[in-house]
């Protein structure tokens, strides 16, 4: 495969650092969504379960920063084409799966981020507190939750869809595809 057929290398680091982050940012949200902050202190306790949140809310920010990233790298770089080229079913699924992560992978960090703040608590990255994004508004903050309990299911389908893709390209179809953002040769 020519270097020219693959996404710049700062383009490739960034991906797999998303990929780990929402995959952990995923499987604490999960947790803290199930469970409940009640039940998750009486499972591990106040310390642990503190921890967790402000875990989740670092990745979020995280999560937020890198996709700017991200986009940056995106929009300055020249995305490479396919080769052999994606048949007409396959570009439209890949291209509707990528902006919609995009999309999602900053609304969701930015709907946290406003219930949260809305909401009364601490906005965390790491040890630093963060400025609310708005004032609090407690009914505000349960719907802003809501909605980001259900974009973290939306991100999770196009997570299964994403490497359902890529597995597909890399064990059915044999292409280039998985090569172009691989960190290794």
């Amino acid at each position: 495969m020519h270097e020219l057929d693959r996404y710049i290398y700062p383009h490739r680091v960034l991906h797999w650092l998303v990929a780990g982050a929402v995959l952990l940012s995923l499987a604490s949200g999960l947790t803290l969504g199930f469970l409940g902050y009640e039940r998750t202190v009486a499972l591990v306790g106040n310390m642990l379960t503190n921890i967790l949140y402000t875990s989740h809310k670092t990745l979020g920010v995280l999560i937020l920063l890198l996709m700017t990233l991200r986009i940056i790298t995106r929009l300055a770089f020249v995305v490479p084409d396919h080769e052999p080229p994606l048949n007409t079913l396959e570009r439209i699924a890949s291209t509707s799966v990528h902006h919609l992560l995009y999309i999602a992978l900053v609304v969701m960090p930015l709907l946290g981020w406003a219930a949260t703040a809305s909401g009364g608590f601490p906005v965390e990255f790491f040890n630093w507190h963060l400025p609310g994004l708005i004032g609090e508004r407690e009914q505000l903050s349960e719907q802003l939750f809501m909605w980001h309990g259900r974009l973290g299911w939306v991100i999770l389908g196009l997570v299964v869809l994403h490497v359902a893709g890529a597995i597909f390209h890399w064990k059915i179809k044999r292409d280039n595809v998985m090569k172009r953002m691989s960190l290794f040769d």
